[in-house]
């Protein structure tokens, strides 16, 4: 279960405080406080009466100090169907990614989702948001997330906005990727900028869907890997270089452009190698753009 870090509870078990109807506190035997959530199970009952164990859905152990306070506060509030269509979506993209997905994941959802419903009853909505670099470099994890944006716009009887896949994504990644300090959600932003210096130089919004395009993401994304890792593209013959540059002004000077944020982001700094390729795929992207507007097949460009 998406929530569920605990055994559920023994017969007989008593209530230490109730949060709401369907949201309770007990004391397990280290004294600590478990959260025990499920429609009803909170009805009616006073601290020390006895509760139903067949009535609880989920249960985990509550953090200590801020972060616990805080949980506690997200569970009261909550309305039950926002947290309970949660936490269904997240055991079901469990599922899908053969991942465990921690309570705190579950928290963070809950919480932005109630935010999300909060700001549509009052008419205000984030502009779209479309990423669509995602469905490239994280196709399994956009994926779970716009089956989780579906499930809680199903379960509550409400349609969430098209762009709650890409934040919902975002969060998967933050709980899925094993990459310290955020690395993932950095690297991620770091290829749409560099998606963004190539379409604001081409003067064009690029064709997500077109088989350049998804190359050209998935290229800078090893790009930058290869940085980290320096393991970067090295070679002494620079002919393919010469002849990219001269014969691909435009995109010459598109790939410096990047080069030079390369270097601004990342203090480092890219070979000749690693710049022809990315003059040969801007150089792909520009035909493409070209060929779009003239209504006709582009010629090859660099075999």
């Amino acid at each position: 279960m998406a929530i569920d870090d605990a055994a559920p509870p023994a017969r007989g078990t008593v209530v230490h405080k109730v949060l709401n109807n369907n949201v309770v506190i007990t004391l397990d035997e280290r004294g600590r406080e478990r959260v025990l959530m499920g429609r009803g199970l909170g009805f009616q009952l006073k601290p020390s009466d006895a509760l139903d164990p067949d009535k609880v859905e989920k249960t985990f152990i509550l953090d200590g100090g801020d972060q616990g306070d805080r949980e506690r506060q997200l569970l009261t509030d909550v309305p039950y169907p926002v947290i309970e269509a949660v936490t269904r979506a997240v055991d079901e993209a469990e599922r899908r990614l053969g991942h465990h997905l921690d309570r705190h994941f579950a928290m963070a959802v809950i919480d932005h989702i109630q935010f999300v419903l909060e700001r549509l009853d009052n008419g205000i909505r984030i502009p779209a948001t479309n990423m669509p670099e995602l469905r490239v470099l994280h196709p399994h994890e956009f994926s779970a997330a716009q089956r989780m944006a579906a499930a809680i716009s199903e379960s509550l009887e409400r349609e969430l906005p098209a762009e709650e896949a890409v934040f919902l994504t975002m969060h998967l990644l933050n709980a899925t990727r094993d990459e310290p300090n955020g690395t993932a959600a950095l690297l991620f932003r770091r290829v749409q900028h560099v998606v963004l210096t190539v379409e604001n130089a081409l003067g064009v919004k690029l064709d997500v869907e077109s088989p350049d395009y998804a190359r050209f993401v998935l290229h800078i994304q090893f790009l930058l890997q290869r940085l980290v890792s320096r393991t970067m593209l090295r070679s002494a013959d620079t002919s393919f270089f010469e002849f990219a540059k001269h014969s691909y002004p435009r995109s010459f000077e598109i790939a410096q452009e990047v080069k030079a944020y390369v270097r601004a982001a990342t203090e480092s700094e890219l070979t000749d190698e690693e710049l022809l390729y990315v003059i040969v795929h801007v150089e792909r992207l520009a035909t493409q753009v070209g060929a779009n507007r003239a209504g006709e097949e582009s010629p090859p460009v660099v075999p």
